[in-house]
């Protein structure tokens, strides 16, 4: 075990990989459940749609543990599975159809992932935008879990505001926030994960945690009758890059951001990154296949970061867990269902990822404004992808007017110039 994932020369040990994984899964568990009740209102039946993204996430988290060896988890990702709703809703199409965009956005994905075109991407990204979107997908996390936990929420006026603390979910978290920074500070080992094991305990006390069965028998599977000819009779071409495009960059952003954040860039660069962009390329191909949709690498890997977590035996920890998840459905329910429970680590880990500001050279406006505008759009947005194209169009730009223009990639203005096509045209895609 120590060999295959070289955890001596990462810095870590069997145990604080198995908590950190565990962390990690109990962070992103929600998905299991989630991403059914999504689909199921374009028509998906939800079981399909529980296996299948059970059945994605331990394809693309054993690939990413296994070939790579990162502490990164792949699972059906969040805002994709919104947008395959609203383009059934919308382009009157059966999700036959789109399910078809998605796998030949999948088979797309696969074919760039074995040219050197994604791993000269990650490469070609400049340093202070790295950074800016470390940092940006660290307050948009943060934000995630202030509203998850209720203690910030929508208002009409401005655009959130301080929630009603006294209400059971707000007071819940607050307690399980200032539990578990008090266990980070007197540096308790596997503190995030002990966080939310106290806070489920209180929380179940408390009468939220409802727990109505621990085991049950998982559905069967079966392949999806995918309409690919639908794709092309409907003209959802522009669905099938939105697809390609947006996984793309939310999962490069997160990659980037984990991976930074672990300490595992070398020079800036990410070693095996075939094997690890090929992770969510497969996942989003065989997904589709069974019935979800488009298939990212997870920000929420970022607490299994946090907890220690260097290695692919993190994510091996995961894909089991996500596996055994179809024995416990009732349990793994219940816990995601108390976001109390997950909120405050996603906070905290917000904090963590802060720490690349520093490396960003302020005093330069031309590499700070694009790093701060990822840092602003994502959390304000609520999408990892518009922040990293809001940094893609400023930095050729305030470079090229700079007087710096060779400094930038050609990779760059290419997608700086697709970005603001997409922006002004797509907007929301």
């Amino acid at each position: 075990m120590e060999r295959l994932f070289k955890l001596k020369e990462l810095g870590t040990n069997v145990k604080t990989e198995l908590l950190a994984g565990t962390t990690t899964f109990l962070t992103m568990a929600y998905i299991i459940l989630v991403n059914p009740a999504i689909l199921s209102a374009a028509g998906v039946p939800f079981e399909q749609v529980f296996i299948a993204t059970i059945v994605a996430a331990v394809i693309g988290t054993l690939i990413m543990a296994l070939f790579a060896n990162y502490p990164i988890a792949i699972a059906p990702g969040m805002g994709m599975n919104a947008y395959f709703t609203s383009v059934v809703a919308t382009q009157g199409v059966s999700y036959q159809v789109v399910f078809g965009a998605v796998l030949m956005a999948g088979i797309l994905f696969l074919l760039l992932t074995f040219t050197k075109f994604r791993e000269l991407l990650i490469d070609s990204i400049p340093t202070s935008l790295k950074y800016g979107i470390t940092s940006g997908i660290g307050l948009f996390i943060a934000f995630v879990g202030l509203k998850m936990s209720k203690i910030v929420v929508g208002n009409s006026e401005a655009l959130v505001t301080l929630g009603d603390l006294r209400e059971p979910i707000a007071m819940l978290s607050i307690i399980g926030l200032f539990v578990t920074i008090i266990l980070i500070a007197l540096k308790v080992n596997g503190a995030l994960f002990i966080g939310m094991f106290i806070t489920a305990i209180i929380g179940y006390f408390m009468g939220l945690l409802h727990i109505d069965g621990i085991v049950s028998a998982p559905p069967s599977m079966v392949f999806l009758d995918v309409d690919i000819a639908g794709v092309f009779s409907n003209g959802l071409y522009a669905v099938i890059f939105s697809f390609l495009l947006v996984t793309i960059f939310d999962t490069t952003g997160t990659m980037i951001g984990v991976t930074e954040q672990a300490g595992l860039m070398k020079d800036g660069k990410m070693p095996k990154v075939k094997s690890a962009l090929a992770a969510d390329a497969v996942a989003t191909t065989v997904g589709a296949a069974l019935g979800t949709s488009p298939s990212s690498a997870y920000i929420e890997s970022s607490t299994g970061v946090a907890a220690g977590g260097r290695s692919g035996l993190t994510a091996l920890v995961v894909a089991i867990l996500f596996f055994v998840a179809l024995f416990f459905s009732p349990l793994v329910a219940a816990i995601s269902s108390l976001s109390a429970i997950t909120a405050p680590a996603l906070i905290i880990v917000g904090c963590y990822m802060m720490e690349g500001l520093a490396k960003i050279n302020w005093k330069n406006f031309d590499d700070a404004f694009p790093a701060f505008a990822i840092i602003l759009m994502m959390p304000l947005t609520g999408s990892i992808a518009t922040g990293i194209a809001v940094g893609f169009i400023t930095y050729p730009l305030l470079k090229l007017v700079s007087g710096k223009g060779r400094e930038v990639h050609p990779i760059i203005y290419v997608f700086g110039a697709i970005f603001a096509i997409q922006m002004a045209f797509f907007p929301g895609h």
